[in-house]
């Protein structure tokens, strides 16, 4: 299977051909880092045509960086080394780079909290991850090896069944997450993995790479959470064709990425416990073939409107043994409409999302306001679209704002508030539609090793959250808010009804957050206090007709502590 959509990719790649360009990329999620570049942008000292939207980003190229790891080269004179970024050799043709050496830490008190957190599990107790490798480069050849070690304490909580349920929870439960891969408890004893990590190898021409990639991805413009990729699970192995910089046409630019990878299992079950008091099995083992997943993301920056991004993205996911064609490798190349393409009932039928989003910067403004929509059931005809429009849609909007501090240039309070709406419309009353993460093709869902690939809340979690921070350089303290509602999919779908609405599991969190630098080393740290109301969809002393049920309330701990030596 790879060979053949490998000589594909190869095709298009020879019609790419320019000057040999440097490929190290910034991962997804580097703290501190990513937002800087981003903040940067937004305040005019960096290229405004650079999307933020096909991550991982690859500074050196993009923003003509030295060393992608100090983006305002002061660790030459302010770093305990006496040199920093690439070591260059053979006349300027190859690099090598010893990438920084990352060591994150994360704390829950009561059960598992926190998500964008990589190969990390949701877990109780503590988990930590060390990464960390090297770069090197060779004329268009370039391979970074950046490998993670996970450790999780991985404790037993008070989970959906602690305490018992009865059968028809039970029933109702399993109903809903046979068709989504995302266990409760990754397994009764402690977690430990290692694996690929963040690493890729590369042939680079100009603005375009090609390459085998595990690294993590992230698509669209959101700050908290986007729709279709972030860095919520773990990388997956993929093969990548895709922009380092924009292509400049007489039009505007562009950007783009096309991906052809594999999904794999982690063979768990949603809870642990799989029966009902009669013995009655209610797991319905997944299909234990790996998964095909393609996609693409492409976005436009129009030359008459600095600043705007407008983007398209569209994946497929399927079991390998049922990809035997061309259409079934790259099925985005075809028409959306069911009708159109005759795939009503086929494994493409239903298993797809696309999307579309936009970015919008105003550089004299220090401001940002972005916005993705996205649908994971494409409609049979243009009757079908227009008549529920937001039939199966999940969306994130946010907008960031920096406002001058202290009347000194450097430093700013920046302002970043966002939604992300993942549980289905009031369309459901008419067509449910399920989670924006699941079908009947693939029971899996969408995931990789038992992690959603796209947004950390969740098949049906929405998210509100708000920030606000002091900001100089790479340093940053502030405070964060959130408010989170679990799976209101699965509430409305085995739980509640329109009369009954006071069960909802529902999040409150509040948080200290900071990034400070100091020589080669970049530390971070969050901790959040969340009070969750009405834990597990618990009934305990419940009295209808009343909003608030008393004794359901559990106060989590969640703390965060990193640390990254550059070089």
């Amino acid at each position: 299977m790879i060979k053949i959509y490998f000589k594909i990719f190869v095709i298009i790649f020879v019609c790419t051909l320019y000057k040999e360009a440097v490929a190290q990329s910034l991962p997804v999620g580097t703290v501190g880092l990513e937002e800087y570049y981003r903040r940067k942008q937004l305040l005019g000292e960096l290229d405004s045509s650079i999307s933020f939207s096909v991550r991982p980003l690859f500074p050196a190229t993009s923003f003509n960086v030295n060393n992608v790891f100090d983006p305002d080269s002061i660790l030459n004179t302010n770093g305990y080394l006496n040199h920093s970024g690439p070591l260059r050799f053979l006349k300027g043709k190859g690099e090598f780079q010893v990438l920084p050496f990352s060591w994150q830490q994360q704390y829950n008190s009561k059960y598992p909290y926190g998500w964008n957190d990589g190969a990390m599990i949701p877990s109780r107790g503590y988990e930590t991850m060390l990464s960390g490798g090297f770069f090197v480069k060779l004329g268009p050849l370039s391979i970074q090896l950046r490998p993670e070690f996970v450790y999780a304490q991985n404790k037993s909580f008070d989970g959906f069944y602690y305490n018992g349920r009865s059968d028809r929870e039970l029933e109702g439960y399993y109903n809903f997450y046979n068709l989504l891969e995302v266990p409760e408890r990754f397994g009764n004893t402690s977690y430990n993995k290692v694996n690929w990590g963040q690493s890729s190898i590369r042939l680079t021409f100009g603005p375009a790479s090609i390459g085998l990639s595990n690294e993590n991805i992230w698509w669209g413009p959101g700050i908290q959470n986007a729709l279709l990729f972030t860095n919520n699970a773990a990388g997956f192995k993929h093969l990548t064709l895709n922009t380092l910089r924009p292509i400049k046409t007489p039009i505007g630019s562009f950007e783009a990425q096309i991906i052809a990878g594999r999904l794999e299992n982690s063979g768990l079950s949603p809870l642990e416990t799989t029966s009902q008091s009669a013995g009655n099995n209610l797991f319905i083992p997944h299909n234990p073939d790996t998964r095909y997943l393609s996609g693409f993301n492409i976005n436009y920056q129009p030359k008459w409107v600095p600043g705007l991004f407008l983007g398209f993205t569209r994946n497929f996911v399927s079991y390998e043994s049922d990809v035997n064609s061309f259409k079934d490798y790259f099925p985005f190349f075809f028409p959306v409409q069911k009708k159109t393409t005759g795939t009503q009932g086929d494994p493409f039928d239903r298993d797809q999302r696309l999307g579309m989003y936009a970015r919008w910067i105003f550089q004299k403004a220090h401001a940002e306001v972005y916005f993705e929509y996205a649908l994971n059931d494409n409609s049979y005809n243009y009757r079908d679209f227009i008549g529920s429009p937001d039939h199966s849609r999940a969306y994130v909007f946010g907008v960031t704002k920096m406002v001058p501090f202290n009347n000194r240039k450097d430093e700013f309070i920046q302002i970043n508030g966002e939604i992300n709406q993942l549980s289905e419309s009031p369309d459901r009353l008419v067509r449910p539609a399920g989670g924006f993460y699941q079908h009947v093709q693939v029971s899996q869902g969408y995931t990789h090793l038992g992690q959603v690939l796209g947004a950390g809340s969740g098949s049906g979690g929405n998210l509100q959250s708000a920030d606000v921070s002091w900001v100089r350089g790479l340093k940053k303290l502030g405070l964060n808010f959130q408010r989170y509602e679990h799976n209101a999919d699965f509430y409305d779908f085995a739980i509640g009804d329109l009369n009954n609405q006071s069960r909802r599991w529902v999040d409150y969190a509040i948080g200290a957050q900071g990034i400070w630098d100091y020589k080669n080393f970049i530390f971070s740290g969050k901790f959040q206090g969340i009070k969750s109301l009405n834990y597990q969809w618990r009934m305990k002393d419940y009295t209808p007709g009343e909003n608030y049920i008393p004794h359901n309330d559990v106060f989590n701990f969640h703390g965060e502590l990193g640390v990254s030596f550059r070089f």
